[in-house]
């Protein structure tokens, strides 16, 4: 099969590897579609140490059951399928109170850590458990399909705690993540929402998906979170970015008692506002990965409740992966998201 093989750092190169194997409780699957992830853009260069060569990344994708392992009973070749991208044991303590995202034995496809190597889904074909995939609705295009991935993301920080209604929220970073939590958010009911950004592009964008009023991160965000708020601040705050100046202005955004949920985590270290948060009687909040969301992205996604087709940037043949990988990486442009279809798919 081609997949897409980051063979060294910084390099990546259409290669054939074997199709997977498959165990008893497995399904192969052909891939339709698969989203390229900030974390695997920052892998391709090795600083996350999290993309170690030779790996073949992905893991926003969705196709057709190609075969199904012998003892799996809930799907058949021909079924449109989506799959998590965490591959828990469903045997620990944590995945038997339903707490798959901390799974003792978790592993992520498309990664290689150092502990364990899973290839991904840049590829004509991908492993994945039965027990980790969901059946798509034929309403659903594959390409919109590789986003209910990140929409599971999103949906798992909302649901960490649901603001109170009609309360005042801040989402800090308008990326993909970003922009997801806050329609989550509005599905949810919640807001009015404050959307924060550096870029004038993405704030537009949160404007059009719901955000009632932008902020521009140049600016004063704390005083400008405060002006729109009567003074008093917000009820919660998203950082979905993982930097310290965003992680403080979440922090110093929110009032007395208030809830900070943390999603993005681009740095291990940043320095946090203490006594911010104890003086004021915080809530910090992590959120990583999701744990069961799939159906209800899959739900709001068929029902229109979430619009990803504005997310989506270029939908593009695998074999043109390196080069959307090196734009990607330079940054400078416009784009959001970018979708790469394997083979004729």
């Amino acid at each position: 099969m081609k997949a897409l093989l980051l063979e060294d750092y910084n390099k990546l190169v259409l290669a054939d590897l074997p199709v997977p194997e498959i165990g008893d409780q497995d399904l192969l699957v052909r891939v339709k579609a698969c989203g390229v992830c900030g974390s695997d853009v920052h892998g391709f260069d090795g600083s996350t140490g999290r993309r170690i060569p030779p790996l073949v990344m992905g893991h926003e994708a969705a196709g057709i059951v190609e075969q199904a392992g012998a003892r799996v009973t809930s799907f058949a070749p021909g079924d449109r399928v989506t799959f998590d991208s965490t591959v828990f044991c469903g045997e620990c303590g944590y995945c038997s109170r339903g707490d798959v995202n901390l799974c003792d034995h978790r592993r992520v496809l498309g990664v290689s850590c150092g502990d364990y190597r899973r290839h991904g889904a840049f590829a004509e074909f991908v492993a994945v458990p039965a027990r980790i995939s969901y059946r798509l609705p034929e309403s659903v295009p594959f390409e919109h399909a590789a986003l209910i991935e990140p929409l599971s993301v999103a949906l798992h920080a909302v649901n960490r705690r649901i603001p109170p209604p009609r309360e005042p929220v801040v989402v800090i970073g308008c990326g993909m993540i970003g922009l997801l939590i806050l329609q989550a958010l509005r599905a949810s009911g919640c807001g009015p929402i404050l959307a924060v950004d550096l870029d004038p592009r993405r704030l537009a964008t949160a404007a059009k998906l719901g955000a009632e009023h932008t902020i521009d991160a140049h600016s004063d965000v704390v005083a400008a979170v405060q002006d729109h708020t009567g003074g008093r601040g917000a009820a919660q705050s998203f950082e979905a970015v993982g930097f310290e100046a965003t992680v403080q202005a979440a922090v110093r955004s929110v009032r007395k008692g208030g809830t900070v949920t943390l999603v993005g985590n681009l740095k291990p270290l940043v320095g946090l506002p203490l006594q911010d948060v104890v003086t004021r009687e915080l809530t910090l909040l992590g959120s990583c990965a999701s744990k069961g969301e799939y159906s209800a992205a899959i739900g709001l996604m068929e029902r229109g409740d979430v619009d990803v087709s504005s997310l989506i940037s270029a939908i593009a043949p695998l074999e043109e992966g390196p080069q959307w990988f090196a734009r990607l990486h330079r940054g400078g442009e416009d784009l959001m998201k970018v979708i790469l279809k394997p083979g004729d798919a």
